[in-house]
C-alpha cells in the first residue's frame, strides 16, 4: 500500500500563490524482512539558480500516498538582486594611469620652470 507514492515540490510566494516546481511518482520495493518497519528515503531536488527576486517565497515538499498526504514545514528563501562589481579592476587601473600621467606632467613642468 505504501510502496507507491508521489513527491511534489512547489513554492508559495508573498501573494499566497502556489507554483508547482517538480512532480514525480515513485514505486519502492520493500526488501524481505523489512516489511512493517518505518523507512526514511532521501529525495533531494535542487532549484538553481533562482530566476529573480520574484523567486522569494516558502518552498515545500509534499508526499502523497493513496489516503495520506504529508507536507514539510517549508523553507523560506529570500532572493535578493545584486550588482556585478567586476569594475573594481578597471577603476583601479584607470586611477593608477591617471596618477602616473599627472606625476609625469608635474615633474616635466617643474623641470621646465627651473630652466
Amino acid at each position: 500500500k505504501y510502496t507507491r507514492f508521489s513527491v511534489s515540490y512547489y513554492w508559495i510566494n508573498s501573494l499566497d500563490q502556489k507554483t508547482s516546481i517538480h512532480n514525480r511518482s515513485e514505486n519502492v520495493d520493500i526488501p524481505p524482512g523489512k516489511e512493517n518497519k518505518t523507512a526514511t528515503l532521501p529525495y533531494d531536488y535542487s532549484i538553481m539558480p533562482l530566476e529573480s527576486t520574484s523567486s522569494t517565497g516558502t518552498y515545500y515538499c509534499e508526499v502523497k500516498w493513496n489516503d495520506i498526504q504529508k507536507k514539510g514545514k517549508g523553507v523560506f528563501v529570500l532572493a535578493r538582486g545584486y550588482r556585478n562589481t567586476s569594475y573594481r579592476w578597471e577603476i583601479l587601473i584607470t586611477l593608477t594611469v591617471l596618477l602616473a600621467v599627472l606625476s609625469i606632467t608635474s615633474t616635466a613642468l617643474l623641470l621646465w620652470k627651473r630652466k
